[in-house]
């Protein structure tokens, strides 16, 4: 499998990227983002490579940072995800944009990208959301309330939202301003009064 690739970029297309190394030319289906990022063409330049095989064909994808081949892996490893969908996602949001938009479940961001409705959008909150915290920038993860990501009892606290009808991005978002207040109470029942005070208003 080719993991990554050195060489002369001979064209560059924001779709596509063709990487001479060695008298070989490689073809690789890139993500807008990484389109922004190549240099100039003629000049030399290095891309983390994922190699696909099918039955039928073999596909290089490559990606000029290691967090966007990272993402895009777990993007493929979602049921119904394949890879040039995969592209076109990270085509859409930078990588740490579209891992904010599936930790908040933020449906009408994802749903901007073009190529994923709802249920795609859902499917990307629902398999991911736990698993993409390494992708966001250092201020996103404090600003969801702990450095490592939510704690048990604002899981707990979450849940109870969620039973009592509230939708649960939403319930994220005032729990978040809550803990970001600096007044938020430690204890479940205070945290979740407070949280409910501001969602009603």
């Amino acid at each position: 499998m080719i993991g990554q690739l050195k060489g002369k970029l001979l064209q560059k297309k924001p779709n596509l990227a063709l990487v001479d190394v060695q008298g070989v030319g490689y073809e690789l289906c890139i993500p807008l983002t990484s389109f922004y990022e190549l240099p100039e063409e003629g000049h030399e330049v290095m891309l983390k490579v994922h190699t696909h095989v099918r039955e039928d064909a073999l596909a290089l994808f490559g990606f000029c940072t290691q967090r966007e081949k990272d993402l895009f892996l777990k993007l493929i490893s979602i049921s119904g995800i394949g890879p040039k969908l995969a592209v076109s996602i990270l085509s859409g949001a930078r990588v740490e944009e579209l891992a904010q938009a599936i930790a908040e479940g933020n449906l009408l961001r994802l749903t901007a990208i073009p190529g994923v409705g709802r249920k795609t959008a859902e499917r990307l909150i629902l398999e991911l959301k736990g698993q993409v915290t390494p992708f966001l920038l250092p201020e996103q993860v404090r600003a969801a309330g702990t450095p490592a990501g939510r704690d048990g009892m604002q899981e707990d606290i979450l849940s109870a939202l969620v039973n009592l009808g509230y939708p649960r991005a939403g319930a994220e978002k005032a729990l978040s301003t809550v803990l970001r207040s600096g007044s938020a109470e430690r204890s479940f029942e205070g945290l979740l009064r407070q949280t409910l005070q501001m969602l009603a208003g």
